[in-house]
Order: C-alpha cells, then structure tokens, then sequence
C-alpha cells in the first residue's frame, strides 16, 4: 500500500462515503476532500477533520507524512 493509498483509507474511515483525491510530491501532500460531512462546518473545522483522520499516519520521527501542503474541502 502506498502512503497516497493510506491517506485515502484514513481519511474514508473518518469520514465514510468521502471522494479522496491525493497529489504531491510524496513528502507534502496536497489532499481534495468531498463529504457530506463538511455541511454546515466552516474551513477551519472541516480543514480539523480532515487533519485529525491523519493523525496517526503524521505522529512520530518516522511519520509516513511529513506535512500537509495544501486540503480543498467541499460537499457534494
């Protein structure tokens, strides 16, 4: 499984029936998110959700993902 690959499933589980799509240079990343989820959430919370469904794969000296470059959020 790649790293684009396991920012798409961390992000699906945290927020089911997402559209994920991930671009980069494998080190920064920039993600676009589609959820139903995001409804009635502003930037800032929607940009939280996103981040927090990453958590795991950002902690720690050996973290797969190194940083978040740019997140485009919008409902379906």
């Amino acid at each position: 499984m790649t790293i684009d690959d396991s920012i798409r499933e961390a992000i699906v589980k945290a927020l089911p029936g997402a559209q994920v799509e991930v671009g980069g240079d494998g080190r920064h990343f920039q993600l676009s998110v589609v959820s139903d989820a995001f409804e009635g959430k502003n930037t800032l919370e929607r940009h939280r959700l996103v981040l927090g469904a990453l958590k795991a794969l950002m902690a720690g000296d050996d973290a797969p993902v190194h940083a978040i470059a740019s997140i485009a959020t919008r409902t379906t």
